[in-house]
């Protein structure tokens, strides 16, 4: 069943070119409400938590580096449909098969540097959100 709550992060080589405001804009006009939202900078051992379910993929090492190479904007995203929605919002992972017009298409730099992160189910968007919102910040 299908939630009306997502999350993402604007990743750092979208907050470093200075584009938080103009892909908030893109996902406010499309109707989605920000329900939380937070500027940090993660830890080496926060950005393997989160991507530990890459930890044995070869890009991983690089990944998590790249996540802890600058600040990004963590947020939850409510609106119907929410998951679904974002995703085809933000576009496909490589910004060069992104649709025109969506945020990896105008924002990323490529495969790897793609401006934004979406949550790609339901259940991950419930612990995505919570891993950095959760009431206990242990994180």
């Amino acid at each position: 069943m299908a939630t009306n709550r997502t999350f993402t992060m604007i990743k750092p080589d979208a907050v470093a070119k200075n584009a938080i405001g103009g892909i908030l804009k893109m996902i406010n006009d499309a109707g989605f409400r920000i329900v939380a939202m937070k500027y940090t900078k993660l830890s080496t051992e926060q950005a393997g938590a989160f991507y530990e379910v890459h930890k044995e993929r070869p890009f991983y090492g690089e990944l998590v580096e790249y996540m802890t190479s600058g600040p990004i904007v963590a947020a939850i995203l409510e609106k119907d449909n929410a998951v679904e929605d974002f995703r085809t919002l933000i576009g496909a992972t490589n910004p060069a098969e992104a649709a025109e017009g969506t945020i990896r298409k105008i924002y990323a730099t490529d495969i790897s540097a793609n401006a934004v992160h979406g949550s790609d189910s339901d259940e991950n968007a419930e612990i995505e959100g919570n891993f950095h919102f959760a009431a206990d910040e242990k994180h």
